[in-house]
């Protein structure tokens, strides 16, 4: 089903929609463990389960599309494949769009894609940004979103000129949003409030992602510019030398996040599953699902 028109339904039914993550085969994780990920994460009925890809549209990105294929036609879940853009001409773009359709891909979720570790300079390539790639994906037929970024993308400091390229993915015919992770509710409040005022009428649905280590939460840190409130500082300062209960805590911490974002009627839930069910199931459980 097309994503559009389950936020559609959902809305009319007065319901919020819960999605999961997950990432495809890389390093140990074979294509058919994969396989049982996404069968263990289908049976917990989320409405959606979207599959990301790596940085440039390199690597996996055919895992990519398989995955979400795999998803929708043998587990009965819709599902959303990641597509970036960073680097790529306007024909490699083509000939990826076409192994999408080929495999039966009907949602992508557009992103710019990180820039590769060991880039110097400018990155050549016929796109700039997901704003540029949309308009090929929606004439491709596809159901389109894009990322959002409550606190603001990394590269940019001003949260409003964030907000005006939300505006931008939205113009160029993006269906809904799904926002980059946060540990504080009250700045995703705030940009609903920034994106209500500039015109943001398409869903914007809420990523969290539990933390479970120390290391994993300064990376997430570093690399999308994530703030972090004081109960999680407590929380890692506390734990620090139990890997266990660090990871309760998280966890728990995530569900409450999840749990007031529900209180506060937003437009959907997105839960960054790092392909555990366990993760999964949790967050299910304190929604009431």
């Amino acid at each position: 089903m097309r994503i559009d028109s389950i936020f559609a339904q959902a809305h009319d039914a007065g319901t919020i929609p819960v999605s999961f993550e997950m990432f495809p085969p890389k390093g140990e994780l074979t294509l058919d463990r994969a396989r049982d990920a996404s069968r263990a994460l289908c049976a917990l009925h989320p409405d959606f389960i979207s599959v990301t890809c790596s940085a440039g549209g390199s690597g996996n990105s055919g895992a990519t599309a398989e995955i979400a294929s795999m998803i929708s036609h043998e587990f009965g879940t819709s599902s959303v494949a990641h597509i970036t853009c960073i680097g790529q001409t306007r024909a490699e773009l083509a000939s990826r769009i076409d192994a999408y359709r080929a495999a039966g891909v009907e949602n992508v979720l557009a992103l710019r894609g990180d820039r590769p570790q060991d880039a110097e300079g400018t990155i050549t390539g016929d796109f700039t940004y997901a704003s540029d790639l949309i308009p090929a994906l929606v004439e491709a037929g596809f159901c389109v979103g894009a990322a959002a970024y409550p606190e603001g993308h990394i590269e940019c400091d001003d949260l409003a000129e964030s907000v005006r390229h939300l505006r931008l993915k939205q113009d160029a015919g993006a269906s809904f949003f799904v926002t980059q992770l946060f540990f504080d509710n009250d700045y995703f409040y705030r940009f609903r409030e920034l994106a209500d005022a500039a015109g943001i009428t398409v869903p914007i649905t809420c990523g969290i992602m539990p933390f479970m280590s120390k290391q994993q939460v300064s990376r997430m840190v570093f690399m999308c510019g994530a703030s972090l409130p004081s109960p999680v500082i407590k929380l890692l300062a506390r734990f620090e030398d139990d890997p266990a209960s660090l990871t309760a805590a998280g966890l728990d911490y995530a569900c409450r996040q999840l749990e007031d974002l529900q209180d506060h009627g937003v437009d959907g839930l997105h839960i960054y599953t790092m392909n555990r069910p366990s993760v999964a199931r949790a967050a299910m459980e304190a929604l009431g699902r």
